[in-house]
């Protein structure tokens, strides 16, 4: 069993205390839901500064794009473009994380139904969220500092990427982030169908 951190990753709980601690969250829980009754509580907006801090988060792509091209050619792996149609679907997951308040990987529907709906054909494919950024950078060294992540960003078929970040102060992280990393189609003899008349 995990907690989430700031960022949105994974870390671990000891066993230790866990069932005192259970029966107490439960007890908690029930009583929270008894007195929250039928509407919902708005989240808090952020701490003023951070507000202001998020005012300022800016997404420059090609900086992205440059700092994972310089990661990847430093594993000897080549680079990868800005694509128009993994960006668009990067924005749409994004914006579903912030609507829903949430970093998922399922917010705006399961992955590979995402990529389809994209229009996104790859024979690879892979897709890195963060929340609570503040800079390119700061997403670049979340990411390979967790070896999910990291393996995407190195991805050695990859060739196109999408990244977009979407903002709320009205929402637990202030700042979503989504990378879509994608190889190009298989295309058979350059592009040419076998065995199609």
């Amino acid at each position: 069993m995990g907690r989430r951190d700031r960022r949105g990753e994974m870390s671990s709980m000891t066993p230790a205390g866990l069932g005192m601690r259970r029966g107490a969250l439960l007890s908690a829980l029930l009583a929270t839901a008894l007195l929250a009754g039928c509407y919902e509580t708005p989240l808090a907006p952020l701490d003023a500064r951070l507000d202001n801090r998020l005012a300022d988060v800016r997404l420059d792509p090609q900086a992205l794009e440059a700092s994972l091209n310089a990661y990847r050619a430093a594993h000897g792996l080549a680079p990868v473009r800005l694509d128009s149609q993994l960006t668009a679907m990067a924005q749409r997951q994004a914006d579903a994380m912030v609507a829903g308040n949430a970093l998922s990987h399922d917010v705006a529907g399961a992955f590979r139904a995402r990529l389809a709906a994209s229009g996104v054909e790859a024979d690879e494919a892979g897709e890195n969220l963060g929340a609570g950024y503040f800079s390119v950078d700061e997403a670049m060294e979340g990411w390979r500092g967790s070896a999910e992540h990291d393996a995407n960003l190195r991805m050695a078929g990859a060739t196109r990427i999408g990244v977009a970040i979407a903002k709320s102060p009205h929402t637990h992280y202030g700042v979503y982030w989504a990378l879509e990393l994608a190889a190009d189609q298989h295309r058979p003899l350059d592009g040419l169908r076998i065995g199609a008349f």
